[in-house]
């Protein structure tokens, strides 16, 4: 019996991608996931923003973990319940976000635990943060806050009574700053890893 699990719990493991070893150095996660630096490129060509923010986004929302879920709430205190959103993958994009995400930029079939898709979902994201609520795309701080709050909520000011949540903001914020640096020293060489990779 043991023997005819082992297939199914090989085949289980290769469907999901584990997180970069170092989810601080950028030039690490990008030199060590293949096509992550082409999806992130990609992404910034289509939305416009700058990868630095849209990978510090995804480092706060999920770690760079595929099929990240918020925990779940327990009842009585030990007994597992229910999950208090929809939220899932490196986005963090609950299910009815994702949707309208896959209608408006014709993404019909992305998923979010792939991570190209989940990085075009944040630079379309951030990209209606710009239309709906004005926010500069190189704003990482008031991006995060629409984010989280969505526009709606933003553009109330929701966030204003939310110090928790500003100073999460504040790190985004920081993070970005730090990739950004990072970037700056390896970017040239991952585009000729780019294509190196696609002359073969």
């Amino acid at each position: 019996m043991r023997y005819l699990l082992l297939p199914l719990v090989l085949m289980l493991a290769a469907c999901s991608t584990s997180p970069p070893s170092n989810v601080n150095d950028i030039c690490a996660i990008f030199e060590e996931k293949d096509g992550w630096y082409h999806d992130a490129a990609d992404a910034r060509k289509e939305w416009g923003g700058t990868i630095p923010i849209m990978m510090a986004i995804i480092h706060q929302e999920s770690r760079f973990v595929d099929k990240a879920r918020p925990p779940r709430k327990k009842i009585l205190g030990f007994i597992p319940g229910p999950r208090p959103a929809s939220a899932y993958g490196y986005t963090q994009a609950i299910d009815e976000t994702w949707e309208t995400y896959e209608r408006n930029a014709g993404r019909y079939g992305a998923d979010r635990d792939d991570f190209g898709d989940s990085i075009d979902f944040v630079g379309w994201y951030n990209d209606q943060s710009y239309r709906r609520s004005g926010i500069a795309k190189t704003d990482a701080y008031r991006l995060y806050l629409a984010y989280h709050e969505g526009h709606g909520g933003y553009n109330r000011g929701s966030y204003r009574n939310k110090k928790w949540l500003r100073d999460v903001a504040q790190k985004v914020s920081r993070k970005a700053s730090t990739y950004q640096s990072q970037l700056a020293g390896c970017e040239a060489e991952l585009k000729k890893r780019k294509k190196f990779l696609w002359i073969f």
